[in-house]
């Protein structure tokens, strides 16, 4: 299908890039990889008068690695997070999580900003920033403001970014050395959108009992979203079989799922509990 008619910009600056948003009053779009845009202005899911081009913003496609953490600009690639050998210690969750997006086309050209903008509650990066407490920092008319993961995911495909607004870096925080971790999603198909995923991690403590528990999922509703009663019922435990089960029951029973033409509410709520073991197994599992 051929797209809406708009205009086209392709700024050099991000001062004037939040200058071209904020001059059509809601009615323009950043394009970054424009993997999810694209497709959304070919079936007319959007029609913006003004399309804006970040691509020569060459400031937002840097990898930082410091000791309070990793920081993303919004134009990194899926591609740059596979290629950079310093996330292996820096972030394996994030590594983990990128080899499940999509196909090696899309990560060829999506970006980390474009999947937390786009906001898909099945998507692997808006999961990641929920579970890791990650802080999005955007740019817009009024300066810099910088938003927490889970406060920035309003709901399917709508975040609390203003219109005018541009995110410029995700942070994720510090990654212990011997932080345990685990990564797991079922799609139909490799490359399609979870109908449900787990993300967790875990510290331990000297006599090797989980602290510090964090377990998200996605594919279940409109948002990603953390686990506390699982979270809960890991810390200060032993990460054993019995354990592992235990927090599936906790999750089947304490997730929110919406049915459509894929699966049930019933079927979805089964499956997170399900991914949630198995990536619990996975983070016991290694060294």
């Amino acid at each position: 299908m051929k797209l809406p008619p708009l205009e086209y910009a392709c700024p050099t600056s991000l001062s004037e890039a939040v200058k071209l948003l904020a001059s059509r009053n809601g009615d323009a779009r950043a394009i970054a990889g424009g993997q999810s845009l694209m497709p959304m202005l070919a079936f007319r899911v959007v029609a913006p008068a003004l399309l804006v081009d970040l691509r020569k913003l060459t400031e937002l496609k840097e990898i930082k690695i410091a000791a309070d953490g990793v920081r993303l600009g919004a134009l990194v690639r899926w591609r740059d997070i596979e290629d950079d050998a310093r996330l292996v210690t820096a972030h394996p969750l994030l590594k983990a999580a990128v080899e499940h997006v999509a196909h090696y086309q899309i990560r060829n050209r999506g970006t980390v900003g474009g999947s937390i903008a786009h906001a898909d509650p099945a998507a692997e990066m808006p999961g990641i920033c929920v579970t890791c407490d990650a802080e999005i920092t955007v740019m817009g008319s009024n300066g810099a403001r910088t938003i927490q993961a889970d406060d920035f995911f309003v709901g399917a495909l709508t975040t609390s970014l203003e219109p005018e607004e541009i995110i410029t870096e995700i942070k994720l925080p510090a990654w212990p050395a011997k932080r345990r971790f685990g990564f797991r999603e079922f799609s139909r198909r490799r490359g399609d959108f979870a109908m449900a995923g787990a993300a967790l991690f875990y510290d331990q403590d000297a006599s090797g009992k989980a602290t510090n528990a964090h377990v998200g999922i996605i594919g279940l509703g409109d948002r990603p979203r953390r686990i506390p009663e699982v979270e809960a019922a890991i810390d200060g435990q032993t990460v054993d079989e019995a354990l592992m089960e235990r927090a599936a029951e906790v999750t089947s029973a304490n997730v929110e799922a919406q049915a459509d033409i894929h699966a049930s509410a019933e079927y979805r709520r089964s499956l997170a509990g399900t991914m949630v073991e198995r990536a619990l197994r996975d983070a016991a599992q290694r060294q």
